[in-house]
Order: structure tokens, then C-alpha cells, then sequence
């Protein structure tokens, strides 16, 4: 009798997923590990013969070709794939196939349990080392469990009474178990052990998720993009046409740029490890950083580039550089990926929506630090299906300074595992660079990082082109009453509260221009477009924003003012001011707002940024104040490195039925950069935005893809949970609730402000449909 994995609604049982294929069957007599066929869309290839292949490749992929620890990777992963839906081949599942109307949608709500199968043999066949491949595979569909809860865990499936197997091939479950990764020998730490787990949990997701893609949509599979060996190749000579079209560098601060990208080059074929590139604002990082990554990851075999830049900033500049930069290689080359539009709640997810999710398959991905950090301890599956795509990879962390000290420990730890032993090299770009390297002041911290750039102290001097001055408190009338006096000004504040109140008091002007985080990404980019030009035409312009334009936006004003905070936000300010150095000396106001209550969650960095600027009033901007900030603030702020004890969620115990206790869904519940749950919601109001909606994420006809909800984060806004559920009869929700749309963006979408759920219609140029 032939079991099935999936079957088509409508289709006869000729056209569905055999489960499984003998390794005697199949015209090309499939060979397992060695099988290029189990690539290929066969219909003579079972489900975890795809699977197993596919799982076993990307674990292989996350260390260097040829390792031992790739070739032990390959294994794991091939044993996880195989098992992984054994719990198919049960009479009882195999009749519910049958007998479905649809299938699809009806087993990934759990009515026959096919996952706890593979995970109890895996324990069966070895008490310590199964573990590993068991909650893999008891999560590949619900996500990771906790090894032990009062609710769902991991202790309870192995206990639990499922649907005999007896059918599966004695082929199958006679497989040998293999040999952990020679890194996991270390007995003290069982942090290593669990992001093992973690890493070959996301290599089996997406192997499971591209397989079923493969049969159900095999038009949408074949869209996947391929990553040939030479585009890095054909990258870095595109960059460097770039860089030597930027002519002989003749004024101080080009010279200093052409400095900063020849170090980046000479320091590129060192072995990979931690990095550091402390370069001032306005160095020129962004293509210094790609030219020193593009280099390494040739050298070194490494398969992807990753920006990681704060959730604050705008990471459309970053794209839309590199995009342009490397157009001619052709289309999904870089991916600029926002937030997961997939919906968390797993009661709304469907077999179509998770295939849909996103796995970073290009090969430069620019994305934000919210994506990155809380996917590396989310246990559901569409958050973890791309983490298998960080190994083997350069990571830059651009703006580094902003790692969250309350999960300071748990952060570092998983840099450090991905730099250690997933041979991925980490550089910590930024002006202010972190005191993150192991001390007595910080026994959290990591090795000591190498410095790409020769001379920092001379950088430092060279870039030196503003003068700061300290303003004491100011209310908003009178910063408002001296940006109005000013041809071309930038004001930052910390809140969104702030910055619309001063743009309110601001005579009206076209020169008057708003940033906002409720504006969608590819409006604000317009708005930065808008004061770009002026600035150039030496037009009035008065740009008023939240701290969204310290991080890496490429602008330069005269003259900047800066609602007090952390001395690395003050020094990204300055960045703004005289970026270019086309004046003798910029000037930047630093100024305590009246806004102090609403600002209580920035108290600790504006009053030790406060302390310093008293410090080094001289040089507020030099490594050494730089350095003397961090310290204070990171050894002021040590009860706080691992505030949610999320790092003693993963313990070794003296337990042989319970070995590892390890709590990835108690963790992924702690862990959130943004403490108040965010709902995104699309701003449909051109015709881009209203085609994406009304013609294909409405249309039940069309299946969810990737390129879709690439298209749709453009026009996508974060809005607070509760908001949400208070405006919810604003919004029109589709495909089962798992997306939300504005109803009326003409009368709840501004020019000036973006999204504004007021009773009130915005009180500035809305945006007509």
C-alpha cells in the first residue's frame, strides 16, 4: 500500500505526494545522501526523500564545504528530514487523507498527530543525543516546545499515546544515529547545545515548507532565486567601478573616505571571527562595510551578506543603494525585509500562509534588529525558517551601539555562537563603538574583536567638522521659534508626540517636512527625497523627526537640533550636521525637551549622556568619551544584561529522561525588543499599493507568496496592539484576519503624519486615493 504526505483537493490519488520512496525504487535508484533527483520536482521522490535532502544540504551549508562539522551537519539534517513526518504513514492519517476535504488547511490544526512520531523513535533510538532531533521535529508544524510546561511541552509528546507506524519502512527507521558536532562536546554550557537545535529546527522548517511548496505550487516554487557562486564576484567589481567613478579624493573628508574603504579591503582576506569598524558619522560605512564583506565572503566561501540595522532607522536607503548599485546582476539580489506580514497566531495559519513566509534566499539581505534578534529565540516557525541562512554568512550590525542592555547577555551569546561556530564573521559597525569586549567592568563580554581601520584616532580628527553646544532645558515654543528662524535646520526628538507638536508650532511652509514611524517605508523614503533636493537647490527646508534618521540616513544640514540622549544618539545626530564637510564647522544643539515624563524610558542614556557631554566638554564626540560612556552605562545597567532571565532557559540537568531543559517557547515569550505587540496593517493609497491589494492578496485565487508580501512591507505600517483592537473596525481584514488593511486612507493617512486613527480627520494634506 503506497502512503501519501499531501494530497491535491479535486485530484484523484494518481496525482498526489507519495510519502516515501525505497531507495530501491525510482528509475535513477535514488542514493540518498549523494541524490541530485531529490532536488528535482519527481513525482517517484517521496516527501521525505525531498525533505531529508533538502534539510540535509542546508545543515551542511552553515559551516565551511568539506568540514567535518558540515559533513556532521549533513547527517543530522538528513535524519531529521527522514523522520520527520512518520506519523504519516499511520492507518489513521492516511485514511484522514482520504477522506479531507481539505487537507491542507484541516492537518495543520493537529486533527491526526503526525509530528510526535519521529520525535519518540529519535528518544527511543538515543536517550541524550535524540533530544536534538526531537524537538525539531515534535515543532516542525507548531513550533518549538518547552521541554517542560504545565500546558503543551515536549516531556508530555514523548509520553503521549499516537497512531501506530507499523507500515513505515524498516528501511527508514533503521537508520544509524550520528555523532553530535565536535562544538557540542563543552558540558558546562548548554547555550551551544540549544541553538544547535535551534539552527537544525529552521534548516528542517524550510526544507519541509520549499518540499510541500514544490508540489502544491510548482509555478510559485520555480520563482525561488538562485544564488550563483560568482555574484559576489560580479558585486565587488560593480562596487569598485563605483568607488573609482568618485574620482581623486581632494577634500579632508574624502580623503577620509578612501581611507576607510582601503582599510576595509586590506583587512577583508583576515580570517573570519568579530570585526569592529569604528569610522564617524558620515565615513562612508554603508559602502565600505559591503566592500569589505563582498571581499571577505569571497575569500572565505561564505554565502551571505546581512545588514542588521536598528528598528528605529530607515532601512530603505541601505536597499535602495545597494539595489541600485547591483542592478544589472538582476532581480532578488538584495531583499529588504521589514516585519513578517505571516500572522503569529498559529489558529490562523494555513499550510498556504506559512509557505509564504520569509527565508532569506538572497543573497544580501538588509533588515532590521527587531527581525534579526527576536527571530534568533522565536520558536514559531515562520520567524524561524531563515535563521539556517545567517550561517556561513557576513554579518554587519550596523549601528551596533543600540543592542538592548536588558537582553545584553542573551544577544551577545548568539553572536557569539553564530562567530564561533557557524563560521560567521560579525562586524560591529558604527561612529560610537560599544564597549562589548570582555572586561572586569563586563564579564559578559566577547573576545577581543579585531579593528578594521588602521588609525582611528586620525579618522576621528579628520572627520572632526562640528561644534556641539549644550543648551540646557528649552520648551517647544522656543525650539520651534529657532527652527522657524532657520533656512535649512534638522530636529530630532526621542518621541512621535514631540516631533508633531514642533511641527504644529511651525509657521506653514512648503520647506516644513515630517518623519514618522507611522509613515509607511516607501513614503518616508519620498519625504527624504523631497528634503534631499531642497537641501541641493539651497531651498528653505525644515526636517522634524524621531531619532528613525540617525541610523546610516545619508542627509547633511547646517545646523542640527537634538532633544537630549545617549551620547551615541547625539554623535549619530551630529552625522547629520556638515556631513560633507562643505562648512568650516556644522552646528549641532543639544537641548532638554519639556517633554520629560513621556521621555522616562530614555532617563538612564540622556543622563549619562548629560554626565559626559559635562566630561569631555572639549571632545564630546572622541573615542575616549565614547568609550567612557559605554562603560558607565553598560556597568550602571548590569542588573539589567538578561533583565527577563531568558539566558537560564537553556540548562543541562542530572535528568536521563530530561536531559536538556530547554524553554523555547517560555524565551520567545520574554524576548521582545519592542515590549508592546505590534500589529501590521497596509496603507493602500496609489496604484502600486491598490493593485497588490485588490488584485492578488485579496484574490482567494492567488496563492500567498514571498515577492507579494516583499511588495506589500512597502506599504505597511507597525501599529500597537491595543490601538489596533480599539480602531479595528478601520481596517478590512483578509485571508482569514491574518492581514489588515486601511478602509479610508483619505481621511486616516496624512501627508504630513502618516497614519492617524484619531476620530478626527489628520488636520494636515491628506493623502487622497
Amino acid at each position: 500500500m503506497t502512503a501519501f504526505a499531501h494530497t491535491l483537493e479535486g485530484k484523484s490519488q494518481e496525482h498526489w505526494e507519495p510519502l516515501f520512496t525505497s531507495l530501491s525504487q525510482g528509475e535513477n535508484n535514488c542514493q540518498r545522501d549523494t541524490c541530485q533527483k531529490c532536488a528535482d520536482l519527481e513525482p517517484y521522490h517521496g516527501h521525505l526523500n525531498k525533505v531529508a535532502y533538502w534539510t540535509a544540504k542546508f545543515a551542511a551549508e552553515m559551516f565551511p564545504r568539506n568540514s567535518e562539522e558540515s559533513k556532521s551537519a549533513h547527517q543530522w539534517g538528513y535524519l531529521t528530514g527522514l523522520w520527520h513526518d512518520l506519523g504519516k504513514f499511520s492507518l489513521e492519517f492516511q485514511k484522514y487523507l482520504s477522506t479531507a476535504s481539505d487537507t491542507h488547511a484541516s492537518e495543520i490544526r493537529g486533527k491526526i498527530d503526525h509530528t510526535t512520531a519521529g520525535a519518540q523513535l529519535a528518544i527511543l533510538r538515543h536517550k541524550a543525543f535524540g533530544h536534538i532531533i526531537a524537538n525539531a521535529i515534535a515543532g516542525h508544524h507548531s513550533g518549538l516546545l518547552d521541554s517542560r510546561n504545565t500546558g503543551a511541552s515536549l516531556e508530555k509528546r514523548f509520553l503521549k499515546d499516537i497512531p501506530h507506524i507499523a507500515d513505515a519502512p524498516p528501511e527508514l527507521i533503521s537508520e544509524s544515529f550520528p555523532a553530535p558536532p565536535a562544538f557540542l562536546a563543552c558540558k558546562d554550557n548548554a547555550f551551544p547545545v540549544s541553538f544547535f537545535q535551534r539552527m537544525l529546527f529552521s534548516c528542517l522548517v524550510d526544507a519541509d515548507f520549499l518540499a510541500t511548496e514544490s508540489f502544491m505550487h510548482p509555478a510559485q516554487s520555480a520563482l525561488r532565486p538562485e544564488n550563483p557562486n560568482d555574484v559576489f564576484k560580479k558585486a565587488l567589481s560593480l562596487l569598485e567601478s563605483k568607488i573609482a567613478d568618485f574620482g581623486i579624493p581632494l577634500s579632508t573628508v574624502s580623503k577620509a573616505r578612501a581611507t576607510v574603504v582601503e582599510n576595509c579591503l586590506d583587512k577583508a582576506t583576515e580570517s573570519p571571527g568579530l570585526f569592529t569598524l569604528t569610522v564617524p558619522t558620515g565615513g562612508g560605512k554603508t559602502l565600505s562595510s559591503l566592500a569589505f564583506a563582498l571581499r571577505h565572503a569571497i575569500t572565505h566561501g561564505q554565502r551571505r551578506i546581512i545588514y542588521v540595522i536598528p528598528f528605529t532607522s530607515i532601512i530603505e536607503q541601505n536597499a535602495a543603494v545597494f539595489t541600485e548599485l547591483l542592478a544589472q546582476l538582476g532581480p532578488n539580489i538584495v531583499l529588504e525585509h521589514h516585519s513578517n506580514l505571516s500572522p503569529e497566531n498559529e489558529e490562523k495559519e494555513s499550510t498556504r500562509s506559512r509557505l509564504a513566509t520569509e527565508n532569506w534566499d538572497s543573497p544580501i539581505i538588509v533588515t532590521t534588529a527587531v527581525q534579526f534578534y527576536e527571530s534568533c529565540f522565536a520558536n514559531k516557525t515562520s520567524r524561524s525558517r531563515k535563521l539556517h541562512n545567517i550561517a556561513n554568512s557576513v554579518l554587519i550590525l550596523d549601528e551596533a551601539q543600540t543592542l538592548p542592555v536588558q537582553y545584553l547577555a542573551p544577544c551577545l551569546r548568539t553572536l557569539e555562537q553564530f562567530s564561533k561556530n557557524y563560521h560567521v564573521t560579525t562586524v560591529l559597525c558604527t561612529a560610537t563603538q560599544p564597549a562589548i569586549e570582555k572586561s572586569a567592568l563586563l564579564p559578559i563580554g566577547l573576545e577581543t574583536p579585531t579593528e578594521i581601520i588602521s588609525d582611528t584616532e586620525a579618522l576621528f580628527r579628520n572627520l572632526d567638522r562640528v561644534q556641539i553646544t549644550y543648551r540646557n532645558s528649552r520648551n517647544d515654543q522656543t525650539i520651534a521659534s529657532e527652527v522657524a528662524a532657520a533656512p535649512q535646520v534638522l530636529c530630532i526628538v526621542n518621541t512621535r508626540k514631540h516631533a508633531r507638536a514642533i511641527f504644529q508650532l511651525l509657521p506653514q511652509d512648503e520647506g516644513n517636512i515630517h518623519l514618522s514611524t507611522l509613515m509607511f517605508p516607501a513614503h518616508r523614503l519620498r519625504k527624504l527625497k523631497d528634503a534631499r533636493e531642497r537641501l541641493t537647490a539651497g531651498l528653505p527646508i525644515r526636517l522634524i523627526s524621531t531619532q528613525l534618521i540617525e541610523a546610516g540616513v545619508d542627509i547633511d544640514f547646517p545646523i542640527v537640533y537634538r532633544s537630549m540622549a545617549g551620547l551615541d544618539s547625539i554623535a549619530q545626530a551630529a552625522g547629520r550636521c556638515n556631513r560633507n564637510g562643505k562648512l568650516t564647522t556644522g552646528h549641532v544643539h543639544v537641548f532638554h525637551s519639556e517633554h520629560l515624563a513621556s521621555e522616562r524610558f530614555f532617563r538612564e542614556t540622556a543622563q549619562v549622556g548629560h554626565e559626559i557631554l559635562d566630561l569631555h566638554a572639549a571632545s564630546p564626540l572622541s573615542t575616549a568619551a565614547v568609550q567612557a560612556y559605554f562603560d558607565k552605562y553598560y556597568y550602571q545597567q548590569k542588573s539589567q544584561w538578561d533583565s527577563k532571565s531568558i539566558m537560564a532557559d537553556f540548562l543541562c540537568v542530572n535528568d536521563p529522561e530530561l536531559p536538556l531543559l530547554f524553554q523555547y517557547k517560555t524565551a520567545a515569550e520574554k524576548f521582545r525588543l519592542i515590549e508592546n505587540n505590534q500589529i501590521p496593517v497596509i496603507i493602500p493609497v496609489d496604484e502600486i499599493s491598490k493593485n497588490l491589494v485588490e488584485k492578488q492578496l485579496k484574490n482567494p485565487a492567488i496563492p500567498l507568496h514571498r515577492n507579494l508580501l516583499r511588495s506589500l512591507q512597502r506599504y505597511t505600517v507597525q501599529i500597537y496592539e491595543n490601538e489596533f483592537f480599539k480602531n479595528q473596525h478601520q481596517f478590512e481584514s483578509v485571508r482569514d484576519g491574518q492581514f489588515h488593511i486601511l478602509i479610508c486612507p483619505e481621511t486616516h493617512y496624512s501627508d504630513d503624519f502618516g497614519l492617524d486613527l484619531s476620530s478626527e480627520a489628520p488636520n494636515s494634506n491628506s493623502l487622497i486615493c
